[in-house]
């Protein structure tokens, strides 16, 4: 298999993913208990509390911008997650999050520097 026969497959491979994402979207699964450091947790709420109230139309988003922003939001939402039911000590806080925002969490590891 060449490098095109490869990649036409991964294309294949990566819409399946999504036909699979729609699935789970549509289940109830439970929340995953996490334990974050007390830093990260902070910086989560702080996302979840910041004034972001410009809603005026961002444009063309190219697809780098759209992961973005979507991790972003996941971030607030882990935020909200926390302020609304984490379990803080001094070293971290403990909070049961959905398992998309988990996997969002996770997913961007791979563009860490």
């Amino acid at each position: 298999m060449d490098a095109l026969e490869r990649q036409e497959v991964w294309r294949r491979d990566a819409r399946i993913l999504g036909e699979v994402g729609k699935v789970l979207l549509g289940a109830s699964l439970p929340k995953v208990e996490v334990h974050l450091p007390r830093a990260l947790a902070e910086d989560a709420v702080a996302a979840w509390s910041r004034d972001d109230d410009d809603t005026s139309p961002l444009g063309h988003e190219t697809c780098e911008q759209r992961i973005e922003r979507r991790r972003a939001a996941t971030l607030a939402l882990i935020g909200l997650s926390i302020t609304e039911g984490g379990r803080w000590d001094d070293t971290e806080v403990v909070v049961d999050l959905d398992p998309e925002d988990v996997g969002m969490a996770m997913e961007a590891v791979d563009d860490l520097p």
